[in-house]
């Protein structure tokens, strides 16, 4: 067989760029480890499969805050809506939730794993369990690629390397990646987890262990003072730190090589300090009779009022008509400004996505093809890009699939 485009990796980028180049003519062979293609989408979005977000191209490009700019091609000719039709014309109904999220109707992932497996099928992509062990460059060009199993793959005319990054290595993303694009010369930014839990050695994590927090503020400062990372949401207090889509979003924003950082969350955003004083005084005098402790059931979740007894420096067994000015201003500040210290992020296979990885430099943009060795392309989580929470990451593992597809079956269909 000969012309053939050899797709390294069944995840999100790699089923997309093997649709795309079969689609268009090309004879395409995907390579997975795993016995199962799209093992890392089962888990997506909690099961979910948060598939894209449907957004404006302004936002979408406001939420990559790694090289979005590289992305403006990919974007442009395959956008988060051209996802949508893509799979619904596959018969997977969509819908839309908060904060542009796009989900499958059904809440499940399979039913976006079945639907490219399906196409895959009926495009005529031959799937086989093996993985890329190796590939030679002479010229510039790519020469041979070598599979782990199979050995060389004769008539190999592309390589796509879609071979996701170093997050949920269970789910066969391993790192190979990195390694194979060493091996054509190029550069790898050093990688480490985004969109991944904070660490904190604050003793009243462990404390509210469980603890998940709705509409809260958070903001993340660094030593400094500056803000590097702020918004209203969703919080959850760990054994080792906080989790939950706000600490995973702050994560993209932070680099604790450089900096130290102290996490800010305010416990009731909808009210400022005069308003909430005013709260405060309104509730304090319905419950002039109780013990401080149990006050602030009227306030706070139950489990974090022994930390607020201990953090505002008030005894809990305090009568509330006891309680003087100075002490209603502690509560107050506590309120609005629960400080952490953070200490760091959970080990990279914990994340989400990898930040890092190919140089986008080194990659032509709108084609998705190694400057260093034509007919080799990148797709996915390989290159260094990364987004926000909210579909954002998938988006780029559709964009950049279908890019480095079509181009990769321009090459050998042209040749």
């Amino acid at each position: 067989m000969s012309g053939r485009i050899v797709v390294a990796g069944g995840g999100a980028a790699g089923m997309m760029a093997a649709v795309t180049a079969a689609r268009a003519g090309a004879q395409v062979l995907l390579l997975e480890p795993n016995e199962k293609v799209g093992r890392k989408l089962y888990i997506t979005g909690k099961g979910r499969c948060n598939v894209t977000n449907n957004c404006a191209r302004e936002e979408l490009m406001a939420s990559i805050p790694r090289n979005g700019k590289f992305l403006f091609s990919a974007f442009s000719r395959f956008s988060p809506q051209d996802a949508m039709a893509f799979f619904e014309q596959l018969g997977v109904p969509l819908k839309t939730e908060r904060g542009g999220r796009v989900f499958p109707r059904s809440d499940k992932a399979a039913d976006i794993v079945d639907a490219l497996l399906f196409e895959l099928r009926r495009q005529g992509v031959e799937i086989r369990r093996d993985r890329v062990s190796g590939l030679t460059v002479s010229g510039g060009r790519l020469a041979e690629v070598t599979a782990q199993a199979g050995g060389k793959i004769s008539g190999c005319e592309a390589l796509i390397l879609a071979t996701g990054g170093a997050s949920y290595p269970r789910t066969g993303s391993t790192g190979e990646g990195y390694r194979l694009a060493q091996q054509a010369g190029h550069t790898v930014v050093p990688i480490r987890g985004s969109l991944v839990p904070l660490t904190s050695d604050d003793p009243c994590c462990a404390r509210l262990q469980g603890l998940s927090l709705r509409n809260v503020g958070f903001c993340v400062r660094d030593h400094r003072g500056k803000i590097v990372f702020q918004e209203q949401g969703e919080l959850l207090f760990t054994h080792f730190g906080l989790s939950g889509p706000l600490a995973l979003s702050a994560s993209a924003h932070m680099d604790f090589a450089k900096w130290q950082y102290t996490a800010h969350i305010d416990l009731k955003p909808a009210l400022d300090q005069q308003k909430l004083d005013a709260r405060l005084l309104r509730d304090f005098e319905a419950r002039a009779n109780q013990d401080y402790a149990n006050a602030l059931g009227g306030l706070l979740p139950r489990s974090m009022a022994p930390v607020f007894v201990q953090r505002t420096g008030i005894a809990g067994s305090t009568k509330v008509h006891d309680i003087r000015k100075k002490q209603r201003r502690a509560l107050l500040e506590a309120l609005k400004d629960f400080s952490i210290p953070l200490t760091g992020v959970r080990p990279v296979e914990e994340a989400v996505v990898t930040s890092g990885g190919v140089a986008v430099g080194e990659v032509d943009p709108k084609t998705m093809e190694s400057k260093k060795a034509s007919g080799l392309y990148f797709a996915g989580e390989l290159l260094d890009v990364d987004g926000y929470t909210g579909g954002f990451n998938l988006q780029i593992a559709w964009s950049t699939g279908y890019a480095a597809g079509q181009a990769a079956a321009r090459r050998v269909l042209d040749a």
